[in-house]
């Protein structure tokens, strides 16, 4: 079974839409993992682009991990789901990183596992599913091998010799585009990213510092001791300096542009 991994962002939208026009042979379906935290722009795009597809696109679940984290940090004992996000903290560096795993992941090999109708704990044929995945040339030190030996990791646009930006000029030139595919509250996001957020997306901009917040207060309820933040900079993303390099006044040697790699 050939399965896509889609996260609806620029390279997984641009393997979906290569099989959909037959440039690649076309998996069997795709499967979304929703963690409930996506940006409205990312549900918005895969509502248009699941009719555009001649295979079926399946939408999983393991939880909202918006939801989970703020329950996690409240004065309930026991609730919410322990996926940690990888805050930056006040110590240096960041906590540990366990909600792609959790949210993305495993919904993923669950969905797989119930498509080839095996049973809790049966064992499949080595690389019985082979998975595609929109990893492109210039990230590709983020290829890895399945965790799973029933699976079989395979990388189209590395095999196409695409980078991202080789995805936004085939797209383009079908008259498509694809929303950067991240949750909103992701730590791996660049400047020009949450600038894009707080520009354009007030509504999840003022969730994202709600959000921000709840890390730090509840992060003292829970005994923890380092203050946690989403931004690198260590401060309240509402008191980030997000401002571009030529409002900085300095030349801007890097194009404001992150390559679409936040982590997940």
């Amino acid at each position: 079974m050939r399965v896509l991994s889609l996260g609806a962002g620029v390279q997984s939208t641009t393997v979906a839409l290569l099989a959909a026009y037959g440039e690649i042979p076309a998996p069997d379906c795709a499967i979304f993992a929703d963690t409930g935290w996506e940006p409205r722009a990312v549900y918005e795009h895969l509502d248009r682009l699941e009719k555009r597809l001649p295979f079926p696109v399946h939408r999983v679940s393991a939880g909202n991990l918006r939801e989970d984290t703020v329950k996690k940090f409240s004065r309930v004992q026991g609730a919410g789901r322990f996926s940690a996000i990888p805050w930056f903290t006040s110590g240096g560096g960041m906590g540990r990183r366990q909600c792609t795993a959790h949210y993305k992941i495993h919904p993923l090999a669950k969905k797989q596992r119930e498509l080839m109708g095996a049973k809790p704990y049966q064992r499949l044929p080595a690389e019985s599913v082979h998975v595609l995945i929109g990893i492109s040339t210039d990230e590709a030190h983020r290829m890895k091998p399945a965790r799973n030996q029933w699976q079989r990791n395979v990388f189209p646009l590395i095999d196409l010799g695409m980078s991202r930006h080789d995805c936004l000029n085939w797209l383009q030139d079908r008259q498509w585009n694809a929303p950067k595919s991240s949750c909103i509250g992701c730590p791996f996001h660049s400047d020009s990213m949450w600038r894009d957020l707080r520009d354009n997306a007030p509504d999840e901009w003022a969730d994202a510092i709600a959000v921000d917040q709840v890390i730090r207060e509840g992060g003292n309820l829970k005994g923890i001791k380092a203050q946690q933040f989403m931004h690198r900079s260590c401060k309240p993303l509402a008191e980030v300096d997000l401002s571009t390099w030529a409002e900085k006044g300095q030349a801007d040697l890097f194009g404001e542009e992150c390559e679409g790699m936040c982590g997940l």
